[in-house]
């Protein structure tokens, strides 16, 4: 499975972000650079904000279809990261975190 990395943002398709997300407007993320993972969950799953040092930030709506953007840019330079639009790939675990390597 892909999500796309476009202008500097992450692009969640409607699906994804109604059936893990639950619709929810902000996310807690954390970056791990030592796997090159980006973990993001829905603000109400408070497990994962005490088990990790998170973030938060509202998602941008991307399109009228539902799809949202989550800003990136920023975490790429940071980390001197590949900014080039392209697939990412990603997996969403039982309970609900969706694991993207970057």
């Amino acid at each position: 499975m892909t999500l796309q990395l476009k202008n500097g943002h992450l692009i969640l398709p409607v699906a994804l972000v109604q059936s893990v997300l639950e619709n929810e407007a902000q996310v807690n993320w954390v970056y791990y650079p030592e796997r090159q993972t980006l973990l993001l969950a829905g603000k109400s799953k408070q497990f994962f904000e005490k088990l990790h040092k998170t973030n938060w930030q509202t998602l941008k709506d991307k399109n009228l279809l539902g799809d949202k953007a989550f800003y990136l840019r920023g975490l790429l330079l940071d980390f001197e990261l590949d900014e080039h639009d392209r697939e990412l790939a990603y997996d969403v675990t039982q309970v609900g975190i969706i694991n993207v390597r970057l």
